[in-house]
């Protein structure tokens, strides 16, 4: 699977409706999902997307709105458990143990 861009109209389609409950919606998946807000003139994501694009491939994975002030921000959408957001960008590894410990296991 490769790496898909979303819009709102997407994304509450494929993940959550957060316009109906904003403070608790719930994650509509039904495989674990890795969503990343980004935007093309961050160096930050541009070093990020590479390594989720390869990841896509080798876990066949997968603004406003919810107030993202920094960016590259990450959401972890696990089937069980809370949604988990991190800020920043990462090294490969790291997100790697990241992915396998909140949405693999």
């Amino acid at each position: 699977m490769v790496v898909i861009d979303l819009t709102k109209d997407g994304f509450i389609a494929n993940v959550g409706d957060f316009e109906a409950n904003p403070k608790d919606w719930k994650y509509i998946g039904s495989r674990p999902c890795l969503i990343d807000f980004h935007a093309p003139w961050c160096g930050y994501c541009k070093r990020l997307s590479p390594i989720l694009d390869e990841f896509a491939k080798e876990f066949e994975a997968l603004e406003t709105a919810f107030n993202i002030r920094t960016i590259p921000t990450l959401m972890f959408c696990p089937l069980d458990g809370p949604r988990e957001m991190m800020i920043g960008t990462m090294g490969k590894l790291e997100l790697k143990q990241l992915i396998q410990e909140k949405l693999l296991k």
